[in-house]
């Protein structure tokens, strides 16, 4: 991904260098300066030894020489404070400069790194995006997926529930015939057990009556045979003599 901080960071260099070229250069110039007009005073200064002394013997233009001569040392002496104000500066100058220089170079590092966590940290969102793009894309398939099925389900569970509420008439509808005809046989049992009940009496008498008459016939029959055995046993004995 492009980054802006690389042409930041150039143009804030180029604009520190010309900065810093600018003040050497206006330095260097001011040095120039005060060296030039220090060697003038000096010289100047080293010739008007020699006329100061002969001051009283001197007419008005030299007297102006002397005065102009002296206005120069004051200058010079102005200069050199200058000069030193300068070279104070300059230093000072230096030190902020160089000072602003290894500003730079850590905020060139600090950038720097900033400029690598920014690439991480996008490179990172990148892949966070592409997997939440995946999971987004899986979930809708599954979504699809599982709304057909449910669909599904759903016509499914329609279908037994039809079945299920069909075969629950069924059964109501079979357990009130069972019941029914449960109660027409306990009913059509309650009249067997009562004709049962009546046939049984029937049989018992008809028993009991058959009983007697097996006993009337078997006297009766007793009756009959016992002058016939007396007559039999008698001619046994007979035939036997």
């Amino acid at each position: 991904m492009f980054s802006p901080f690389p042409k930041k960071k150039s143009g804030l260099e180029q604009q520190q260098s010309r900065e810093d070229l600018g003040i050497r250069e206006d330095l260097e110039e001011s040095q120039e300066e005060v060296s030039a007009t220090s060697a003038r005073a000096a010289a100047n200064d080293e010739s008007s030894g020699s006329i100061l002394l002969n001051k009283g013997h001197l007419d008005k233009r030299s007297l102006d020489l002397i005065f102009a001569v002296e206005q120069m040392i004051n200058a010079k002496q102005q200069v050199e404070m200058t000069r030193n104000d300068l070279q104070d500066r300059l230093g000072h100058a230096n030190g902020q400069i160089d000072r602003l220089n290894r500003d730079l170079k850590n905020l060139s590092k600090v950038i720097e790194e900033r400029e690598k966590s920014i690439l991480e940290l996008e490179q990172r969102l990148i892949d966070k995006n592409l997997k939440v793009d995946q999971l987004m894309e899986d979930y809708r398939e599954l979504h699809s997926k599982l709304s057909g099925e449910i669909e599904e389900l759903k016509g499914v569970i329609e279908l037994e529930r039809q079945n299920y509420a069909s075969l629950l008439q069924k059964y109501n509808e079979m357990a009130a015939e069972k019941n029914k005809k449960i109660g027409e046989l306990e009913e059509k049992n309650a009249r067997l057990e009562v004709e049962l009940s009546q046939m049984k009496q029937k049989f018992e008498a008809i028993r009991q009556e058959k009983a007697h008459l097996l006993n009337i016939v078997n006297d009766f029959t007793n009756r009959l045979t016992s002058p016939f055995a007396s007559n039999a046993d008698s001619m046994d004995r007979a035939s036997a003599d």
